[in-house]
Protein backbone atom coordinates (compact mmCIF):
# COMPACT_ATOMS: atom_id res chain seq x y z
CA UNK A 1 0.00 0.00 0.00
CA UNK A 2 1.44 3.51 -0.67
CA UNK A 3 0.12 5.95 1.40
CA UNK A 4 -0.45 9.61 -0.44
CA UNK A 5 -0.02 12.87 1.68
CA UNK A 6 -1.40 15.60 1.55
CA UNK A 7 1.58 18.03 0.88
CA UNK A 8 0.44 20.42 -1.53
CA UNK A 9 -1.86 23.54 -1.20
CA UNK A 10 -4.49 23.68 -4.06
CA UNK A 11 -2.98 25.53 -7.14
CA UNK A 12 0.65 25.17 -6.30
CA UNK A 13 2.11 25.39 -9.53
CA UNK A 14 4.44 22.91 -11.26
CA UNK A 15 7.52 24.56 -10.86
CA UNK A 16 6.25 25.02 -6.99
CA UNK A 17 6.40 21.24 -7.02
CA UNK A 18 9.37 20.42 -8.85
CA UNK A 19 11.38 22.43 -6.23
CA UNK A 20 9.73 20.80 -3.33
CA UNK A 21 10.62 17.20 -4.83
CA UNK A 22 14.28 17.80 -5.49
CA UNK A 23 14.66 18.31 -1.55
CA UNK A 24 11.96 15.93 -0.62
CA UNK A 25 13.09 12.43 -0.20
CA UNK A 26 10.24 10.27 0.01
CA UNK A 27 11.10 8.30 -3.48
CA UNK A 28 9.73 5.13 -4.51
CA UNK A 29 11.42 2.53 -6.97
CA UNK A 30 10.04 1.40 -10.48
CA UNK A 31 12.18 -1.74 -10.55
CA UNK A 32 10.11 -4.75 -11.52
CA UNK A 33 11.09 -6.07 -14.88
CA UNK A 34 8.51 -8.65 -15.16
CA UNK A 35 9.56 -10.47 -18.57
CA UNK A 36 12.93 -12.07 -18.95
CA UNK A 37 13.25 -11.45 -22.88
CA UNK A 38 13.06 -7.48 -21.64
CA UNK A 39 15.62 -7.53 -19.21
CA UNK A 40 17.25 -3.99 -19.27
CA UNK A 41 16.10 -1.67 -16.29
CA UNK A 42 16.50 1.81 -16.32
CA UNK A 43 17.35 3.53 -13.18
CA UNK A 44 13.52 4.98 -12.27
CA UNK A 45 12.17 6.23 -9.08
CA UNK A 46 8.92 8.73 -8.50
CA UNK A 47 7.81 11.16 -5.66
CA UNK A 48 4.07 11.89 -5.02
CA UNK A 49 1.67 13.90 -2.69
CA UNK A 50 -1.80 15.71 -3.07
CA UNK A 51 -3.51 18.93 -2.58
CA UNK A 52 -7.18 17.57 -1.93
CA UNK A 53 -7.72 18.76 -5.95
CA UNK A 54 -4.29 18.05 -7.62
CA UNK A 55 -1.86 14.63 -7.38
CA UNK A 56 1.40 16.15 -7.91
CA UNK A 57 3.71 13.42 -9.00
CA UNK A 58 7.64 13.51 -10.50
CA UNK A 59 9.20 10.90 -12.36
CA UNK A 60 13.49 10.65 -12.29
CA UNK A 61 15.37 8.54 -14.54
CA UNK A 62 18.51 7.49 -15.92
CA UNK A 63 18.88 5.67 -19.27
CA UNK A 64 20.78 4.61 -22.13
CA UNK A 65 18.86 5.68 -24.74
CA UNK A 66 16.34 8.19 -24.87
CA UNK A 67 13.67 9.13 -27.38
CA UNK A 68 10.87 11.80 -27.45
CA UNK A 69 9.40 11.69 -31.54
CA UNK A 70 5.93 12.69 -30.64
CA UNK A 71 5.00 15.97 -29.47
CA UNK A 72 1.28 16.57 -29.86
CA UNK A 73 -1.29 14.87 -27.13
CA UNK A 74 -2.53 11.71 -27.67
CA UNK A 75 0.51 10.82 -29.80
CA UNK A 76 1.57 7.01 -29.29
CA UNK A 77 3.95 8.30 -26.54
CA UNK A 78 4.68 4.78 -25.08
CA UNK A 79 7.00 4.19 -28.06
CA UNK A 80 9.03 7.35 -26.97
CA UNK A 81 11.38 6.97 -23.74
CA UNK A 82 7.90 7.10 -21.61
CA UNK A 83 6.73 7.05 -17.90
CA UNK A 84 2.98 6.21 -17.34
CA UNK A 85 0.48 6.60 -14.28
CA UNK A 86 -2.33 3.83 -14.24
CA UNK A 87 -5.33 4.78 -12.06
CA UNK A 88 -8.54 3.26 -10.48
CA UNK A 89 -10.13 6.15 -8.46
CA UNK A 90 -13.02 4.04 -7.67
CA UNK A 91 -13.62 0.21 -8.02
CA UNK A 92 -16.24 -0.12 -10.68
CA UNK A 93 -13.78 -2.08 -13.19
CA UNK A 94 -12.92 1.06 -14.86
CA UNK A 95 -9.29 2.84 -15.13
CA UNK A 96 -7.45 5.42 -16.71
CA UNK A 97 -3.60 5.02 -18.05
CA UNK A 98 -2.04 8.60 -18.05
CA UNK A 99 1.31 8.51 -19.93
CA UNK A 100 3.98 10.75 -21.04
CA UNK A 101 6.55 10.86 -23.31
CA UNK A 102 10.24 12.30 -21.72
CA UNK A 103 9.23 16.14 -23.22
CA UNK A 104 5.69 15.70 -21.32
CA UNK A 105 3.55 14.78 -24.44
CA UNK A 106 0.37 13.11 -22.68
CA UNK A 107 -2.30 10.89 -23.54
CA UNK A 108 -5.04 9.73 -20.90
CA UNK A 109 -7.13 6.66 -21.92
CA UNK A 110 -10.34 5.44 -20.38
CA UNK A 111 -12.28 2.02 -20.05
CA UNK A 112 -11.90 -1.44 -18.44
CA UNK A 113 -9.42 -3.19 -20.44
CA UNK A 114 -6.76 -2.70 -23.06
CA UNK A 115 -9.38 -3.22 -25.77
CA UNK A 116 -11.54 -0.83 -24.04
CA UNK A 117 -9.40 1.95 -24.31
CA UNK A 118 -11.38 5.63 -25.00
CA UNK A 119 -8.79 8.50 -25.48
CA UNK A 120 -9.94 11.58 -23.51
CA UNK A 121 -10.33 15.29 -25.75
CA UNK A 122 -6.89 17.58 -25.65
CA UNK A 123 -9.13 20.30 -23.23
CA UNK A 124 -8.73 17.08 -21.23
CA UNK A 125 -5.22 16.39 -21.56
CA UNK A 126 -4.35 20.12 -21.70
CA UNK A 127 -5.15 20.32 -18.24
CA UNK A 128 -2.54 18.41 -17.09
CA UNK A 129 0.94 20.85 -16.04
CA UNK A 130 4.15 19.69 -16.84
CA UNK A 131 7.84 20.23 -16.93
CA UNK A 132 10.53 18.26 -18.33
CA UNK A 133 14.35 18.48 -17.62
CA UNK A 134 14.46 18.15 -21.36
CA UNK A 135 12.39 21.03 -22.56
CA UNK A 136 9.50 20.14 -24.95
CA UNK A 137 11.30 20.26 -28.26
CA UNK A 138 11.41 16.58 -30.25
CA UNK A 139 14.62 14.67 -29.21
CA UNK A 140 16.26 12.20 -32.49
CA UNK A 141 17.02 8.30 -30.87
CA UNK A 142 19.96 9.00 -29.02
CA UNK A 143 22.52 6.50 -27.17
CA UNK A 144 24.29 8.13 -23.74
CA UNK A 145 23.98 8.83 -20.11
CA UNK A 146 20.83 10.44 -19.69
CA UNK A 147 19.27 11.78 -16.50
CA UNK A 148 16.26 13.60 -16.75
CA UNK A 149 12.89 14.27 -14.50
CA UNK A 150 9.35 15.09 -15.44
CA UNK A 151 7.16 16.94 -12.54
CA UNK A 152 3.51 17.02 -13.29
CA UNK A 153 0.17 18.48 -11.95
CA UNK A 154 -2.60 16.17 -12.90
CA UNK A 155 -5.91 17.91 -11.55
CA UNK A 156 -8.72 16.08 -10.55
CA UNK A 157 -10.84 17.19 -14.18
CA UNK A 158 -8.54 14.93 -15.72
CA UNK A 159 -10.22 11.73 -14.05
CA UNK A 160 -12.72 13.37 -16.41
CA UNK A 161 -15.21 10.03 -16.14
CA UNK A 162 -15.72 10.26 -12.76
CA UNK A 163 -16.99 13.38 -10.47
CA UNK A 164 -14.10 13.13 -7.89
CA UNK A 165 -14.17 16.54 -5.77
CA UNK A 166 -11.75 15.96 -2.87
CA UNK A 167 -8.87 13.44 -3.13
CA UNK A 168 -9.05 13.09 0.75
CA UNK A 169 -9.74 9.78 2.43
CA UNK A 170 -9.78 7.78 -1.16
CA UNK A 171 -8.25 4.56 -1.60
CA UNK A 172 -7.70 3.94 -4.95
CA UNK A 173 -6.06 1.73 -6.92
CA UNK A 174 -3.35 1.51 -9.35
CA UNK A 175 0.59 1.46 -10.50
CA UNK A 176 3.44 3.00 -12.09
CA UNK A 177 5.33 2.12 -15.43
CA UNK A 178 8.09 3.05 -17.21
CA UNK A 179 8.66 2.31 -21.00
CA UNK A 180 10.29 2.26 -24.63
CA UNK A 181 8.57 -0.01 -27.31
CA UNK A 182 10.51 1.84 -29.97
CA UNK A 183 13.77 2.69 -28.27
CA UNK A 184 17.38 0.96 -28.94
CA UNK A 185 16.19 -1.41 -25.60
CA UNK A 186 12.61 -1.95 -25.57
CA UNK A 187 11.73 -2.84 -21.70
CA UNK A 188 8.37 -2.23 -19.40
CA UNK A 189 9.25 -2.05 -15.92
CA UNK A 190 6.59 -1.85 -12.74
CA UNK A 191 6.08 -0.13 -9.65
CA UNK A 192 4.33 -3.29 -8.44
CA UNK A 193 4.86 -6.50 -10.42
CA UNK A 194 2.81 -7.92 -12.74
CA UNK A 195 2.59 -11.96 -13.47
CA UNK A 196 1.40 -12.11 -17.56
CA UNK A 197 2.75 -13.83 -19.72
CA UNK A 198 3.77 -10.96 -22.35
CA UNK A 199 4.33 -7.31 -21.73
CA UNK A 200 0.63 -5.64 -21.06
CA UNK A 201 0.34 -2.80 -18.51
CA UNK A 202 -3.47 -3.15 -19.01
CA UNK A 203 -3.40 -5.67 -16.03
CA UNK A 204 -5.53 -3.90 -13.17
CA UNK A 205 -5.49 -7.12 -11.53
CA UNK A 206 -1.67 -5.96 -10.54
CA UNK A 207 -2.58 -2.77 -9.36
CA UNK A 208 -1.25 -1.70 -5.63
CA UNK A 209 -3.03 0.22 -3.14
CA UNK A 210 -3.22 4.01 -3.52
CA UNK A 211 -4.26 6.07 -0.24
CA UNK A 212 -4.73 9.52 -0.21
CA UNK A 213 -4.74 10.67 3.14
Amino acid sequence: MLKIKKIFQPGTSVQEAENFFFTHKEAHKIAHANWSNFPYKPDVSFKIGHSGTEIYLQFQVKEKYIRAKYKHDNDPVWTDSCVEFFFSPVPDGTYYNIEFNCIGTTLIGFGKGKQDRRRADIEVTSKIERNSSLGNDTIESSEGDFSWTLTLVIPVAAFHKHEITNLSGLAAKGNFYKCGDEVKEAHYLSWKPISFERPNFHVPEFFGELVFE
